[in-house]
């Protein structure tokens, strides 16, 4: 959870000694960690579930910064896949938000400098970032690639996969290109492969 800087700093935080932490506070965190996982497996349903519960939690405190938050745990890992919207969940929040949540939004916007941590999830976000922000590189996208299927991160590697793909498709670099598309084959799958291949022909 660390990766989610806002979020995780002030929820772990208040977990560290003293009296027990509320139902709401442990429970929130665990949600959204369960929706992390879950989305970025690409298990879609499972991770919007998560996040609906962990933001009932939340709500139940009243305070709109915590929801905010977890907003900025979910713009996160979009971009981490290479999904941007412009976090409309949070902007609709934002008046409520810290300056430490309206930094890290700044960050995802890509108007911001932040520099990652070593967590995955968090090298993973910065190169999203910074390829929304036309200033990634192709080491960092081979860095990224590395980092989403060693986790076995399915969408982010889907996604940035198809960088490769286009990438190689219009340098021309046709060895490079088939490489890359048998690798998309392989964690699509046979059935949705076929369709791709089908549509990519036409």
């Amino acid at each position: 959870m660390r990766v989610l800087l806002p979020l995780a700093v002030v929820f772990l935080s208040g977990c560290a000694g003293g009296s027990p932490p509320p139902d709401w506070r442990l429970n929130s965190i665990a949600a959204l960690n369960s929706f992390q996982q879950n989305y970025l497996r690409g298990d879609t349903r499972a991770a919007d579930v998560e996040f609906e519960r962990a933001k009932s939690e939340l709500r139940s405190t009243g305070d709109p910064a915590l929801v905010a938050r977890a907003e900025l745990v979910r713009c996160a890992a979009r971009a981490a896949s290479l999904e941007f919207d412009g976090c409309p969940e949070f902007e609709k929040l934002r008046a409520d938000a810290g300056a430490e949540e309206l930094a890290y939004y700044e960050f995802l916007s890509g108007r911001a400098e932040r520099a990652p941590s070593e967590e995955p999830l968090s090298r993973m976000v910065s190169a999203g970032v910074n390829f929304k922000s036309g200033k990634i590189t192709p080491e960092s996208i081979s860095a990224a690639l590395d980092i989403a299927s060693a986790q076995g991160w399915r969408r982010p590697l889907l996604a940035w996969l198809g960088v490769q793909e286009k990438r190689a498709e219009a340098a021309g670099d046709r060895a490079a290109l088939e490489r890359i598309r048998r690798r998309l084959a392989l964690v699509l799958g046979p059935g949705v492969a076929e369709e791709r291949v089908q549509t990519l022909g036409k």
